[in-house]
């Protein structure tokens, strides 16, 4: 089942590149996220500077695709006008533990009406449209 329906903007990098390398990992299966090489800390989303001690010099890293749920909401009422028929559906607050705690938005894939626990253990699915123009890639999530 594809989440990102007919009418959807299409998500993609930024025009100035600086989630770019979010973005191609996740075209190949893998998680990254910004990280300080100044004081190591992780920050999300990216920026051009570091939150907590405002180095420029920012990258990204690999990250294991896991986490645990810090928050969700059930959707009931569309959002958007191509969402008309979609519905419920999850939106989950993944807490990533091993990168101090930063949390990533995203889809929680399953039963829209499945019980979510907070604090429960998920695991990122990158879910491809290789056939789309540009092509990009979602990552979602789903419960271990």
């Amino acid at each position: 089942m594809s989440y990102l329906h007919a009418g959807l903007p299409k998500p993609m990098p930024r025009p100035d590149g600086l989630d770019s390398a979010y973005w191609e990992a996740a075209a190949q299966d893998v998680l990254k996220v910004q990280r300080c090489n100044a004081c190591r800390g992780w920050q999300w989303g990216p920026e051009w500077i570091c939150h907590r001690c405002l180095s420029d010099d920012v990258g990204f890293e690999a990250v294991a695709p896991t986490g645990r749920i810090y928050s969700y909401e059930r959707v009931w009422h569309p959002v958007h006008p191509a969402l008309q028929e979609q519905g419920p559906y999850l939106v989950a607050l993944v807490e990533l533990p091993q990168c101090d705690g930063i949390r990533m938005v995203g889809n929680l894939l399953g039963n829209p009406r499945q019980a979510v626990r907070i604090g429960a253990a998920a695991h990122a699915v990158f879910e491809h449209h290789a056939d789309d123009d540009p092509a990009f890639t979602l990552v979602q999530w789903q419960l271990d």
